[in-house]
């Protein structure tokens, strides 16, 4: 039942976006959620498209309010141009509570029969107790099901402050070094798992197209990227956690990470890191906790300048681990260099916007050094519709 409901969903998300795309593009019509959700109405009563009723229309219903959602934050600039959607990928269908309901902490769907039997991952949380608002059932690629529940919760109760501040330098060789002089070495997880991975994809490679035997080791492929997937979410939130624990004030700097990845020999190595993630993770932890992340201009120069004295370089080639500076004779570390005048930075940013200075995150208007991360980067909402 859920992988016909899956089918379903991907069918009226594909034929919907189809639809609003030759609208907008051809016509130069807006498309509104009450026309597709007439559009699908129509569907189900065709020959070819009635076996749409067969499965629970909430989830229906549900794919096409997320496909308004994903035009409206199009138009708006928040998001890219929404993509179809794919059998191979992974699958997912969102039951509100019209779909679902819990009885003694057992969950029945609509269209099944019986209670559906879940590994429950949370031993502190009693499920009969449990509220949810939303029940989403997924699979992955390798095929793993799952359950998600969304409950609603109240606010967390904001951090004590520790009356410490951090800046973060991100590297390749050291995933992080931080102005205290901790170095937090980099997992390199993709590179680990690197001979199995190939290993994998060589037997994928070698069995025909359509066969039992290719979907036995897509899944293996699929698999081993789980495995270096979960590695690295799992580093990613421990990290982060343990600085906005430490720190009340977490100074990072902007990186082009999109920009960095076209480096054809660094480009899996960046990929590897998860620096966009890590700093996705920062914003909201700092935010629901009661603490303060800023981020810092791409184009300071905290490696060439001087943490003592200020003295900045002419030119400091990246192959160049260790300096002296000219002006005071400090040796330095280039990292926690780096580091050390990303905090001094972030805390002038800090100091100049007091009343900014509470959020997720803090950017410098107006500056020639410190400018916003937001107008540096290139918005890929901003892309003309592509063409299909």
């Amino acid at each position: 039942m859920f992988n016909r409901t899956f089918g379903c969903v991907r069918l009226v998300w594909n034929k919907t976006l189809a639809d609003r795309h030759t609208a907008f593009y051809q016509r130069g019509e807006r498309t509104s959620y009450k026309q597709t959700d007439a559009a699908l109405t129509d569907w189900k009563k065709t020959e070819d498209l009635a076996f749409l009723s067969e499965v629970s229309s909430v989830p229906r219903q549900q794919t096409l309010r997320h496909q308004h959602t994903a035009y409206v934050n199009f138009f708006a600039g928040r998001a890219r141009y929404p993509r179809f959607k794919s059998r191979t990928a992974r699958q997912s269908a969102h039951y509100t509570r019209s779909g679902f309901r819990m009885k003694n902490g057992e969950l029945h769907i609509a269209k099944t029969i019986g209670p559906l039997d879940v590994a429950w991952s949370w031993p502190d949380v009693d499920r009969a107790e449990l509220n949810p608002t939303m029940v989403v059932v997924s699979r992955d690629t390798d095929g793993r099901w799952y359950v998600t529940f969304a409950v609603d919760t109240d606010q967390p109760t904001p951090l004590e402050a520790t009356g410490h501040e951090i800046g973060v330098d991100l590297g390749i060789k050291d995933f992080a070094v931080t102005s205290d002089g901790d170095r937090i070495a980099n997992p390199r997880h993709l590179q680990r798992k690197a001979r199995n991975l190939a290993r994998y994809q060589r037997l994928l490679a070698r069995c025909q197209r359509g066969s039992a035997n290719r979907r036995k080791a897509k899944a293996k492929v699929a698999r081993a990227h789980r495995k270096v997937r979960n590695a690295r979410q799992d580093f990613l939130h421990r990290t982060s956690t343990r600085l906005v624990r430490r720190a009340d004030l977490i100074v990072i700097e902007d990186l082009a990470v999109k920009n960095m990845v076209r480096n054809r020999s660094l480009a899996k190595a960046i990929s590897d890191c998860g620096w966009g993630e890590f700093r996705r993770q920062l914003e909201y932890k700092t935010e629901r906790y009661g603490h303060t992340l800023v981020v810092i201009d791409r184009w300071y120069p905290s490696s060439k300048t001087c943490s003592a004295c200020g003295h900045l370089l002419a030119k400091l080639d990246l192959s160049t681990r260790a300096w002296t500076c000219p002006g005071c004779r400090t040796r330095h570390d280039r990292d926690l260099n780096a580091a050390k005048n990303i905090l001094a930075a972030g805390r002038a940013v800090a100091r100049d916007n007091p009343g900014d200075a509470c959020g997720a995150d803090v950017r410098q208007q107006g500056s020639s050094l410190l400018r916003s991360a937001e107008k540096q980067e290139t918005s890929g909402a901003t892309q003309r519709i592509p063409r299909f």
